[in-house]
């Protein structure tokens, strides 16, 4: 046998160690991994996916601005150093990150319980949320805790985006109108802009009506027109993904022809010129601690809202994600976003289908739209001076009424009453009380009927189908069962939650049938028992020992029968664990009636 070679031993661990290194650092530096095959052609599909989302961004970035209270030259910082941080961090492919609607709206709303907007505690409180929100999302991914996400189900999530989209467009009339209103649960909007109907400004009308009615023809109609004429319908999509940028031409042609600045309407203004400046967030811990909460819930919506579109559009390409690395990424842009002067910013649904659909192939179509974003700020907010507000008031209300989803709560309904509750209860606070309230509240009515459907878990009782060895419900199908064995199916796993109620159940029903002498739990649905389980299991076994009734076991399976056999229970058992449910019944139906019974004397022979 020939010697070993030490050296080449040595080398074979270095290299294994160096590949563990390697693989570590490109699980959290994901461009580690897309980058190895980047190539000229996918940096052509990248560079064109990128020119189509950044004419998409830029009036959507500056309309998202002034949803959030802030000067709109902010939603460009925000559109630029978040998604080459993404890029770096992210692991979705065509995710596009910047402000959001939804996140905007919040922002809105928890600086504006600081400070005055206008002010410089506004603006520092936005980017003091941005840092928070990109800490906390970091750290949670760090600690691979991304089901924290699973808290907000689906209805929950449903109600409060749909109640957003209402309070956004909402938000955005006095902007179309030309009046003064404030407020921010619906009835105080609703009363501001009451009180102002005698304000209106009917040039800001004649300029923002007809953009808001172009930008909804727009959405469904120029697509169609424009394939009519010949255009292809790839072309046609990417056509009418630019309209928001036709509008804001449009109307910025009609503020200089007309002199509309002079007429009451509400103009933009000067944009700052130039690069994102290097911001710092707050350290005054009392900020601070008025803003967690709103960074938290910030971060868990713009988590569950990036990382759903995420997935979507990496299933159609057989793609994955990894949650946790998204929490991480996420977190990186909000924190580039913080220092360089933005707000919360998370991945949107609109602009990453455009993203997805114009065949972007890496993240690097988010760092090319950064450099156009970066372009725009340099070169073009002077020809953005004439831009109406009411313009950019139009494209957000376009946007967030696709958000309102009229068809859940009729599918809920039907499907599940509380589920409905929860979604219900969401939207209606949240349209009375305001964002933050509304997430608590669905939150919290979604724990709680999951505690109360978890306390009431479902049981059946089951007989044998003829011809067959499986058991089914008695009250669903025509099944056979013999007075003196009570088969009961256990369809929840026995925490401390149902377990009194299973102890309940059990003995009410061995009490409204005197003839029974064997009680079989079927557990093939149980997947843990924990000590108050275990505990209620006990004290059935006693009651129906004290009965004369043997209490038995079939299809326990493997792991919580290894922890069974770790108690006395097994040993105290007055009956039998079985292996199957069918072998339970054959012996107890055969050999366990009273002596004389007609009926078990039939078991006996069909059995």
């Amino acid at each position: 046998m020939a010697a070993s070679d030490p050296d080449a031993g040595a080398a074979r661990v270095d290299a294994a160690g160096q590949g563990r290194r390697t693989g570590l650092l490109s699980h959290y530096l994901p461009i580690l991994q897309w980058g190895r095959t980047y190539n000229g052609t996918v940096l052509t599909n990248d560079l064109v996916a990128a020119i189509i989302v950044t004419i998409m961004l830029i009036p959507q970035s500056l309309a998202y601005a002034l949803l959030a209270g802030l000067p709109p030259v902010v939603g460009l910082y925000a559109s630029i150093l978040p998604l080459v941080a993404y890029a770096v961090f992210g692991t979705s492919r065509t995710l596009a990150v910047g402000p959001v609607a939804v996140v905007s709206l919040m922002t809105a709303s928890a600086a504006g319980a600081v400070a005055a907007q206008g002010t410089e505690l506004y603006l520092e409180a936005a980017i003091t949320l941005a840092a928070l929100s990109g800490v906390m999302l970091a750290v949670l991914g760090l600690l691979r805790m991304g089901f924290l996400a699973n808290l907000l189900s689906h209805p929950v999530i449903s109600g409060f985006i749909s109640a957003s989209g209402i309070l956004i467009a909402t938000s955005q009339l006095k902007h179309i109108l030309g009046v003064s209103a404030r407020g921010d649960t619906w009835p105080e909007m609703l009363g501001e802009l009451a009180s102002g109907i005698d304000t209106i400004n009917p040039w800001t009308v004649a300029v923002g009506v007809p953009a808001t009615l172009f930008l909804f023809w727009v959405r469904k109609g120029l697509k169609p027109a424009l394939v009519q004429v010949g255009l292809s319908p790839r072309a046609a999509d990417i056509a009418a993904k630019a309209g928001p940028v036709v509008a804001v031409i449009l109307t910025i042609v009609a503020v200089i022809m007309f002199d509309l600045g002079a007429r009451g309407v509400n103009l933009v203004g000067a944009i700052p010129q130039g690069l994102p400046p290097f911001a710092v967030p707050s350290t005054d811990l009392e900020l601070i601690g008025r803003l967690w909460v709103p960074a938290l819930l910030i971060s868990i919506i713009g988590f569950v809202e990036s990382v759903s579109v995420a997935q979507t559009l990496a299933a159609k390409r057989r793609q994955r994600i990894a949650p946790n690395q998204e929490l991480i990424g996420l977190g990186a842009a909000n924190v580039a976003s913080a220092f360089s002067g933005g707000y919360p910013v998370t991945g949107g649904f609109a602009r990453s289908v455009v993203n997805f659909d114009a065949g972007a192939e890496t993240p690097a179509a988010g760092a090319y739209t950064a450099v156009g974003i970066a372009l725009a700020g340099l070169f073009l907010t002077p020809l953005l001076f004439s831009l109406p507000i009411a313009t950019l008031a139009a494209t957000i209300i376009v946007a967030v009424l696709s958000l309102v989803d009229l068809k859940t709560p009729g599918q809920l309904w039907r499907y599940s009453k509380a589920d409905f509750a929860a979604h219900i209860v969401t939207i209606v606070i949240t349209l009375l009380a305001g964002v933050e309230l509304g997430v608590i509240a669905g939150v919290a009515v979604g724990l709680l009927l999951y505690l109360w459907r978890a306390s009431r878990p479902h049981a059946a009782i089951v007989g044998r189908v003829p011809e067959t060895e499986h058991f089914r419900n008695v009250e669903r199908h025509k099944v056979f069962t013999v007075p003196h064995v009570l088969s009961i199916r256990i369809d929840e796993s026995l925490t401390y939650l149902n377990a009194r109620w299973l102890e309940e159940y059990v003995l009410e029903e061995v009490a409204d049938r005197p003839a029974v002498r064997h009680v079989i739990l079927m557990c093939s649905a149980v997947n843990e028992i924990d000590a108050s389980g275990l505990e209620s299991l006990e004290a059935i076994n006693h009651r129906m020992a004290d009965g004369g009734i043997g209490l038995h076991l079939s299809e326990v399976k493997g792991p919580v029968m290894d922890r069974l056999k770790r108690t006395h229970f097994v040993d105290e058992l007055n009956g039998k664990v079985f292996m199957s449910q069918n072998r339970a019944f054959r012996e107890l139906a055969a050999n366990g009636g009273p002596p004389g019974d007609p009926i078990a004397d039939m078991a006996r022979g069909m059995i």
